[in-house]
């Protein structure tokens, strides 16, 4: 296996990454290494994020028809247009709280930087032991990046007013959205993961954010928050955050363990509906976004819309800066 397999999967990736320089080992035999050497690292080195280190938005273009490696797309500010991006290895770190952590490090091929690219979050200022650092496996689908998936049980605001667990949804259901009024279910799909690692739910405790229930949501669904009051972090009133983002290890949390089954809701645009009384974002589906959905799901929506290229709500994207702001963190 070698460490360009898994490049497919990175093609259209929008995410944040730092210089894998500023990850660095703290405590053990590789003191000062930072995470561009993750080949010659140890297990049992302690890495931390350097408090200073300053995240960057990397931006992919997918493939043309031809095919071919991911390279930067414009709009990127890593890296330069065009060129190409190859993974390197796949860092399996612990948090403190025991939990898992994975960061993937990428190598521009024009510069030679190397970024890492974490898959779950990274705390600055904090310690995470290594545990390994592989190559990437050649099934490694960043769907978490990509794919707003409600856990089964939660509870969609439909056009009525009533809320209905999402599992008992179907096509041509009216849901209520936040900008289009009552519209119609185009598409679900469904997927089954072992609730662990990138995998594993966010949860948001009832009442957290005016949620009714508690509301457990994949780690990248981006939820819909308004800033009523104050400075407007990104310029807007109104931001998406992924919940993963907002989490706080007690009213939000990662929860693992045992198997979670995952919804994802296709209307005719990207929409914002209300589950568990939160507004939260619909499956934006387009050529950037379906390579990172679980293959099952990427065939049967391109079967079913193909051509569909929907726009990303007008809702500003914040970063991890923006939502420890928006948690007090």
């Amino acid at each position: 296996m070698t460490p360009s397999s898994p490049l497919a999967a990175l093609a259209g990736l929008s995410a944040e990454v730092f210089a894998a320089g500023d990850i660095r080992v703290v405590a053990g035999a590789n003191q000062g290494d930072g995470l561009e050497a993750a080949g010659e690292a140890q297990p049992g080195d302690i890495y931390r994020l350097a408090h200073a280190a300053n995240p960057r938005r990397l931006l992919l273009a997918p493939p043309g028809p031809a095919g071919g490696p991911p390279c930067i797309a414009e709009g990127s500010f890593a890296g330069q247009p065009g060129e190409a991006v190859t993974p390197l290895w796949l860092a399996t770190l612990m948090a403190p709280s025991a939990e898992p952590v994975e960061v993937l490090t990428l190598r521009l091929e024009d510069s030679g930087e190397v970024l890492a690219l974490p898959l779950s979050p990274v705390a600055r200022s904090t310690d995470y032991e290594l545990l390994s650092a592989l190559p990437p496996p050649a099934d490694l689908r960043l769907s978490d990046m990509a794919c707003a998936s409600f856990a089964g049980g939660t509870r969609i605001a439909l056009a009525s007013g009533a809320l209905c667990p999402v599992e008992d949804l179907a096509p041509d259901d009216r849901v209520l959205t936040r900008d289009s009024g009552p519209q119609p279910i185009r598409w679900i799909g469904r997927v089954t993961q072992r609730a662990a690692g990138r995998y594993a739910p966010v949860a948001i405790a009832p009442g957290t954010l005016g949620n009714l229930g508690e509301l457990r949501v994949s780690q990248h669904h981006r939820l819909f928050l308004y800033q009523r009051q104050g400075p407007r972090l990104a310029g807007t009133a109104e931001l998406l955050v992924p919940a993963m983002l907002l989490a706080d290890g007690a009213a939000i949390r990662r929860v693992e363990g045992g198997y979670v089954d995952y919804y994802t809701l296709v209307f005719d645009r990207h929409e914002i509906v209300y589950a568990e009384g939160i507004p939260c974002e619909s499956l934006q589906v387009s050529e950037a976004t379906l390579p990172h959905l679980p293959a099952e799901i990427a065939e049967d929506v391109r079967r079913r819309f193909p051509g569909l290229e929907q726009r990303l709500h007008y809702g500003s994207e914040a970063g991890a800066e923006a939502a420890r702001l928006i948690r007090g963190g």
